[in-house]
């Protein structure tokens, strides 16, 4: 009975120490790449990321993203161009 405990609490230690954070990499990996930074911003972010276990990632949620979101409540002035606009003629 004592070693299935331990292999469940080996199943989850690996799902956290892991797993979550490869998956957490791939996904800001993707986020560095659809972002615009400059080939050597994007280079710099990536070894940040992949080099710094755990803070590297934060460190990018935090100042390496691009804010070009539009905030609820705000309006966005961004035109569809199929949209027409009624003012313009």
């Amino acid at each position: 009975m004592s070693s299935n405990r331990g292999c469940a609490f080996n199943s989850c230690l690996f799902l956290v120490l892991v797993f979550i954070p490869l998956v957490g990499h791939i996904i800001e990996t993707v986020m560095v790449l659809q972002d615009d930074h400059s080939p050597m911003g994007m280079l710099g972010w990536l070894l940040v990321i992949w080099l710094i276990p755990f803070i590297g990632p934060l460190l990018y949620l935090l100042f390496g993203q691009r804010r070009t979101h539009v905030y609820f409540g705000q309006p966005s002035y961004a035109q569809n161009p199929y949209q027409q606009n009624p003012y313009q003629r």
